[in-house]
């Protein structure tokens, strides 16, 4: 009886859990999102500080329930050596977060030329994108009209996926609700495609 009951429980309170990566070229700010996430959205989480957060070497992992689903977080690192790792996680992923460092005018076409690498790859075809054009609490940086022009010159790769390109600060948690939350909605509906992950 106890073992129905269990079970019972488990299937009632049991989320649909769903896999995001995290990708971006190093320092546009993908652990610090990560963080900003984490803290907004878990209850009595204190978020690491800023100023302690180095260039990721490998991944990340996070975890946030929402909207009655459970996300996980590849928050994967982003220099040249490590990007080739990057596609043994698309499979799995039931979306992708893009972190543009909106301050680095410099790495804007290195960023463009990764991020059409990655979206061109068929294990990502069709799966919701966000992209976030981040650091806009620095004074001086790119704006989503400046941003999205370079990215959208990439349409034929992005197709009829759901895409939302924000303005976001990781630092001051702007943006961070309105993505996530998007996020969830654009999974939710993309579920029929790519169904939440299975745990045994």
């Amino acid at each position: 009886m106890y073992t129905l009951l269990n079970g019972f429980y488990k299937y009632l309170t049991q989320k649909d859990e769903y896999c995001v990566v995290i990708l971006g070229l190093d320092n546009a700010g993908k652990t610090t999102y990560l963080e900003a996430a984490k803290t907004k959205f878990t209850k009595n989480y204190k978020g690491m500080n800023p100023a302690k957060i180095t260039t990721t070497v490998g991944l990340n992992i996070g975890t946030i329930d929402v909207q009655g689903v459970k996300l996980n977080f590849w928050d994967l690192g982003g220099q040249q050596e490590l990007q080739s790792l990057w596609d043994k996680y698309y499979q799995e992923s039931h979306a992708v977060i893009y972190v543009i460092d909106s301050n680095d005018r410099e790495r804007m076409e290195e960023s463009k030329v990764i991020f059409d690498k990655m979206i061109k790859n068929d294990l990502l075809s069709g799966v919701p994108l966000l992209i976030l054009a981040n650091k806009q609490d620095l004074p001086d940086v790119m704006g989503v009209r400046e941003i999205k022009p370079v990215f959208q010159q990439s349409g034929t790769l992005i197709g009829r996926r759901d895409c939302l390109t924000i303005p976001v600060s990781a630092l001051t948690g702007e943006g961070i609700d309105e993505g996530i939350k998007w996020l969830v909605e654009a999974i939710k509906r993309h579920s029929i495609v790519r169904p939440p992950r299975v745990n045994d």
